[in-house]
């Protein structure tokens, strides 16, 4: 009998709900960078497109609406002139702090940063 079929299906945890949804959401590109930065202070959306290299206006937007319908960013617009808008944490959104503390730290120790060219460590 090989492993394959020996393997006990039922056996296998099944993943928490709640680590799905955590993941569905923050899991998506882009999404971890802007809760970080918005962690620091609330920022106009033009802030937060200096802040995140390489994300375009529209993956910001789609992301900040996102992260808007999941309770966690409120978008408020600041009077003028000129009009502006900036997007804060909601309570929900700003306890995520700590978790993200944590999985900076992690990688730090558990994801070195690769360089153009090198090879990642082999464990």
């Amino acid at each position: 009998m090989t492993d394959v079929q020996s393997h006990d299906a039922g056996a296998c945890k099944r993943v928490d709900e709640g680590i799905t949804r955590v993941f569905q959401l923050l899991g998506k590109r882009w999404t971890g960078p802007i809760v970080s930065v918005l962690v620091e202070q609330p920022a106009h959306f033009a802030d937060l497109r200096r802040a995140i290299p390489g994300i375009s206006e529209r993956m910001l937007s789609d992301r900040l609406s996102e992260l808007g319908a999941a309770g966690l960013v409120v978008r408020q617009v600041d009077e003028g002139p000129p009009l502006r808008v900036s997007y804060r944490l909601t309570e929900a959104g700003a306890a995520l702090e700590p978790a993200l503390e944590e999985l900076g730290e992690w990688a730090k120790t558990h994801l070195p940063e690769t360089r153009p060219g090198a090879t990642s460590p082999q464990k």
